[in-house]
């Protein structure tokens, strides 16, 4: 069975779980809430998904033996992700798994005693998740999704392979503090590579449309996607947006390219929602997350679309090319 026809029936079939669940449940069964950020047919929600569900294979859980799983998707909507997050906690599971920071608030506002697994979060302790990364100290552990240094890497990347830029557009979420955060790291860098950046909000489709529109309407004009649940919504506009107006981009998340844009450059969050597999078979297990360290990306993947490239009329340096993880062609 190809992966992604595997994905489907994994994830398209973790509807019924909780039903099937119920009606074998015994003593020893253990139930699993997840709060999700993307829509339920999102591809790359599913594949990290069903990568964490893996994980669960492997450490001895089974869905419908000793594990019940309630899943909700928020589908980017704040009141939604909300209303969801107490529906969860109401259900008294006994850890939750909760997508990033986009879940996280939610989910600690409705509880500061059920377990709480992150898989990505760009900065656990400046949003009051956890009160250091080695000793979290509170309901809620899990994965960093990067550095804030890494948003450097990105405007690097990108007058690398279009040299000729001079404007930088760098959409964040409002909504994060990360996104400010990310953007202050880029801002510092911005005069040692001679090059202007702007910030644009994205707190709607609207929002980013003008933003882009008037952005592009002085040329030599580059893109800088950073990483986030609820820009990753918005994800087919904002490449449509850089297709149209010929803007070369860099993103933080390989999902961006394989669906058609430039250049990402990243954590695995495939990887990462494996690993917090293991977290989340920890805590079923009696740990506390409190006594859990928070842990940093052990791998990062720099991937470039070529076709996209060519479109743009790019051609992809060879020192790029040669440190790339992944090709489209």
């Amino acid at each position: 069975m190809r992966r992604r026809d595997f994905i489907k029936v994994v994830v398209g079939s973790v509807s019924a779980w909780p039903l099937a669940a119920r009606a074998q449940q015994s003593g020893h069964m253990k139930h699993l809430a997840v709060l999700m950020n993307e829509t339920a047919d999102n591809p790359e929600g599913q594949s990290r998904f069903a990568a964490f569900l893996q994980g669960l294979q492997e450490a001895g859980w089974a869905v419908g033996r000793n594990l019940r799983i309630d899943i909700r998707w928020g589908a980017g909507d704040i009141d939604r992700l909300r209303r969801y997050a107490a529906e969860l906690v109401s259900l008294a599971p006994d850890a939750i798994l909760g997508q990033g920071s986009s879940t996280m608030r939610p989910l600690l506002q409705a509880t500061r005693t059920v377990p709480i697994v992150f898989p990505v979060s760009s900065d656990p302790v400046g949003a009051g998740f956890v009160d250091s990364l080695a000793r979290p100290g509170g309901n809620a552990t899990g994965f960093m999704s990067f550095e804030y240094s890494l948003s450097g890497k990105w405007l690097e990347l990108l007058m690398e392979t279009a040299p000729t830029i001079t404007r930088v557009a760098v959409l964040r979420d409002p909504n994060q503090g990360s996104g400010t955060s990310m953007y202050a790291i880029i801002q510092a860098m911005a005069p040692s590579l001679r090059v202007e950046v702007t910030p644009v909000n994205m707190r709607d489709a609207g929002e980013i449309e003008r933003a882009i529109e008037v952005f592009t309407r002085v040329s030599n004009g580059g893109l800088i996607v950073t990483s986030g649940g609820s820009i990753d919504v918005h994800r087919d506009l904002i490449i449509a947006l850089a297709a149209r107006h010929k803007l070369p981009a860099v993103y933080g998340e390989r999902n961006f390219v394989t669906a058609g844009g430039l250049i990402s450059y990243g954590p695995d969050f495939v990887d990462q929602y494996r690993r917090a597999a293991s977290y989340v078979d920890r805590i079923l297990r009696g740990e506390k997350p409190a006594d859990i360290p928070v842990q940093a990306p052990t791998k990062y993947e720099l991937v470039i679309n070529l076709k996209t490239a060519k479109a743009l009329g790019l051609t992809i340096p060879p020192a790029v090319l040669a440190r790339a993880d992944a090709v489209i062609d």
